[in-house]
């Protein structure tokens, strides 16, 4: 019996996808769940499975093709002695070559946000003298549509603060081994800035809000969409109802998104909404940056790296861990004052940050 492989069912916000080299070839055995290939969308890679055990009978769609929905792109023969037809000459086609593939396996990325890992030596992308071209990734196309389209429909301002770190390095050095033997999870700075967030929401729920044509959206759960570097490049999974998380559970989600991030493996829900964004360039070591919006959202933080510095202190110079904040609003929606009290309230929040560590 021949059994269609159908491109799954994929979200409101995403109409297609791109296939990935397949993973069987035609006259191949297929075990049922066995993935046959990947599909890659401006958000995620979805797998394809076989729906059944059987041979591999055909391939309808290449590795390259733009597929929707329910679209057939291979089929299956489940009957015993089976004899497949002769490959196409797009099967029988040398492999691609090795920047075509996914970098997944190829590429470091930090194990846990906030905290770098050296990346692996990378290959050259072009011989000496020449040069090579190849086509954007589906989530590049669609970060560049999202950021030009930032430009060009919000009023985006940035406004800018510096925290002292000591006070939370202080608590990170007196908690982390019992924080780490009671949740099984590592204490980062990642659930500090997240509950500092929530709490300065409290009092400029604004910075939470939305525009949506000449509506302002109210929402009423702080769900922060946490950047994270993948493999494909930037993927910004949601903290859901973030306001009613504990330290552990921040840390332990974001600890999770990191890893699924790395393997490909986050899903579109995870993926789609957000009401507000925080972008750590400091694992990289960005000392100071512009943060762009993420649309709908009106705001989003910045984080960046911890550098000793010498401030002022009752009236003496001393050196202190020093981290620059930077806030980028839609000035459409949030005023200047909203924003730097918001920011100051964040910063308030860090240099006094024992109420972040509590479980309520």
């Amino acid at each position: 019996m021949k059994i269609d492989v159908r491109v799954p069912t994929l979200s409101d916000s995403v109409a297609s996808g791109t296939l990935l080299p397949w993973r069987k070839q035609v006259g191949e055995t297929v075990a049922r769940d066995e993935t046959l290939v990947d599909l890659e969308t401006d958000k995620v890679i979805l797998e394809i499975p076989a729906p059944a055990s059987g041979t591999l009978l055909e391939l309808r769609r290449e590795e390259g093709a733009v597929v929707k929905a329910d679209e057939v792109v291979a089929v299956i023969e489940t009957g015993e002695g089976v004899v497949a037809p002769a490959p196409s000459p797009a099967a029988q086609a040398a492999p691609p070559p090795a920047a075509a593939v996914t970098p997944a396996a190829s590429m470091a990325v930090p194990a846990k946000a906030g905290v770098p890992l050296p990346a692996a030596p990378q290959a050259p992308v072009a011989a000496p003298g020449e040069s090579r071209r190849e086509p954007l990734s589906r989530l590049r196309q669609r970060v560049a549509e999202r950021l030009v389209a930032a430009q060009h429909t919000a009023a985006m301002l940035t406004t800018f603060n510096e925290a002292n770190m000591q006070p939370v390095n202080e608590l990170r050095q007196r908690f982390k081994a019992e924080f780490e033997v009671k949740h099984g999870v590592k204490l980062g700075y990642m659930s500090f800035f997240v509950r500092a967030v929530c709490q300065a929401m409290q009092q400029f729920p604004v910075v939470n809000a939305s525009i949506d044509g000449n509506d302002i959206v109210w929402h009423g759960d702080v769900d922060i969409g946490i950047a994270i570097s993948s493999p494909r490049g930037l993927v910004v999974p949601i903290l859901r109802r973030a306001q009613t998380l504990s330290p552990a559970g921040i840390e332990a989600a974001i600890a999770d998104f990191a890893r699924r991030a790395r393997e490909s493996r986050l899903t579109l829900e995870e993926l789609s909404g957000g009401s507000f964004s925080i972008t750590n360039g400091g694992v990289f070591g960005s000392l100071l940056s512009t943060p762009i919006l993420n649309p709908p959202q009106s705001a989003i933080l910045g984080m960046h790296t911890i550098q000793e510095r010498p401030v002022a202190e009752n009236g003496q110079v001393v050196i202190r861990p020093m981290m620059y904040l930077a806030l980028t609003y839609d000035h459409r929606l949030i005023d200047g004052r909203d924003a730097v009290q918001f920011l100051v309230a964040v910063k308030a929040a860090l240099e006094a940050p024992q109420a972040l560590l509590s479980e309520n």
